[in-house]
């Protein structure tokens, strides 16, 4: 569930690594010659042996030295970009750092920009190993099957990231926060199921949109709905008017069918969808809308006209309660301390929100330890202890086991399968329904 589709470079893209939260200098990236080289023994190692487990001890400390993680994501690309969360991370690290460190001892934020290609990924990945990160926490990533040979070679747990990949609920070295894509699509299907008589799901002609049309139409099914109809759409088009036409086309196509309903799920280019959608959609019949948070948020909605635009009346699923919520007041008090001008941090944004949760967890992570040696060891056998971790009602309490409830559908490391349900209403996001919708029945329905 990763990549895209058919694309392949010759070339490395280059990575925009920042420097430290702690302001030093970002070491010099070694060649990339060098790097392939090391990739390369690294993922050798992984499929060889677990014995390269020595290879473990090399992130971490000496239990008073400065704790390092890296948060990584794409910005400034064509496609799905999310610079808020390592910007957001940065001021986390202030704010904790302001506070005392974790357990006295400062935290040093590395940030890193994968530019949605997988070599980018790889070299984040490298960095961290080279860096002695302990942890990735709070990042997104569409090319898993670079990223995580490195990381799982190096012992290195990735925690909270954005669900976009099936591999970040297979890997024993991941720690997700929320259901990814796979309980957004899957509540969102449930929901509109009794709305829509004939649905078309507009998704990313990806290898990762690949397994999406599956997951939305198990939540059709289970809500007593038909299967939707599969629209694929380029990832990083500047118009979807030709999409926009075959959409529509294909939800009204049926006279006799009650309640047509087109589901955009294209990250950052969901916006340009709508907006391609509403100058085509005058000559339909009345057709409504669905989506899910990360491909919509409130600033979209906002830019596309508020209550007159296409968004009003769109039902929207999330991973977490709507951005007003109460619970996000200590996330929105680090924003309003540290980063009050950093236009790239939105506390409406999923990521910024991910980002957030996934810190939250680590910082347990390292309390549980009790001032002893923090490693990236030490911090992944912390997660598998079992213990359960708080997230202020963002979440249920979150708690990893190698296997879940989902293990045997493909989904072992999913362990937070609750959704919220959404609705642009008067051109703001508010909450459609009481607390949580656990899709867990309906993802292990699922035929991925």
């Amino acid at each position: 569930m990763t990549g895209r589709r058919l694309t392949r470079s010759t070339f490395p893209s280059a990575v925009h690594a920042s420097s430290p939260a702690d302001g030093s200098p970002a070491p010099s990236r070694p060649p990339v010659r060098a790097g392939i080289r090391a990739t390369a023994a690294l993922v050798a190692c992984a499929a060889l042996t677990v014995g390269c487990g020595a290879v473990t001890g090399l992130p971490g400390g000496d239990g008073t030295s400065a704790i390092t993680v890296m948060t990584w994501a794409p910005e400034k690309t064509d496609a799905t970009n999310k610079p808020g969360m390592p910007a957001f991370a940065r001021a986390y690290a202030r704010g904790i750092n302001a506070k005392g460190g974790l357990g006295g001892r400062k935290l040093r934020v590395l940030t890193c920009n994968d530019n949605n290609s997988s070599v980018g990924a790889a070299k984040c990945a490298e960095r961290a190993v080279k860096e002695r990160a302990v942890a990735v926490v709070g990042s997104y990533s569409q090319h898993a099957t670079s990223f995580f040979p490195i990381l799982e070679s190096a012992g290195i747990p990735y925690i909270g990231g954005s669900g976009t990949t099936s591999a970040e609920f297979t890997s024993p070295l991941s720690y997700p926060v929320n259901g990814g894509q796979p309980a957004l699509l899957a509540g969102l299907g449930k929901e509109l199921a009794a709305e829509c008589g004939t649905a078309v799901l507009v998704r990313p002609d990806t290898i990762a949109g690949d397994e999406l049309p599956a997951l939305f139409n198990a939540g059709l099914a289970a809500g007593g709905g038909k299967a939707a109809g599969d629209l694929r759409a380029p990832e990083d088009a500047t118009a979807y008017t030709g999409p926009s036409q075959q959409a529509l086309e294909r939800a009204t196509a049926d006279p006799l069918t009650d309640g047509a309903c087109v589901v955009p799920a294209l990250g950052d280019r969901t916006s340009t969808f709508m907006d391609s959608f509403r100058r085509v959609r005058e000559d339909y019949q009345h057709v409504r809308t669905g989506t899910v948070l990360g491909s919509v948020d409130q600033t979209a909605i906002d830019a596309s006209g508020g209550r007159s635009g296409p968004y009003e009346g769109s039902y929207v699923t999330g991973w977490y309660p709507v951005a007003t919520d109460a619970r996000w007041d200590p996330m929105k008090k680090v924003i309003s301390e540290q980063a009050f001008t950093d236009t790239r941090i939105d506390p409406g944004d999923a990521g910024v929100q991910t980002t957030w949760i996934a810190y939250t967890v680590f910082e347990a992570a390292v309390d549980s330890l009790g001032g002893g040696d923090v490693n990236a060891d030490t911090v992944r056998r912390a997660l598998d202890s079992g213990m359960r971790i708080d997230t202020g009602g963002l979440t249920p309490d979150l708690r990893w086991e190698f296997s879940g409830a989902l293990g045997s559908v493909g989904y072992p490391r999913l362990v937070n399968a609750n959704v919220t349900l959404q609705l642009v209403r008067e051109g703001q996001l508010v909450a459609a329904g009481d607390g949580f919708l656990d899709v867990t029945r309906t993802l292990a329905d699922a035929d991925t």
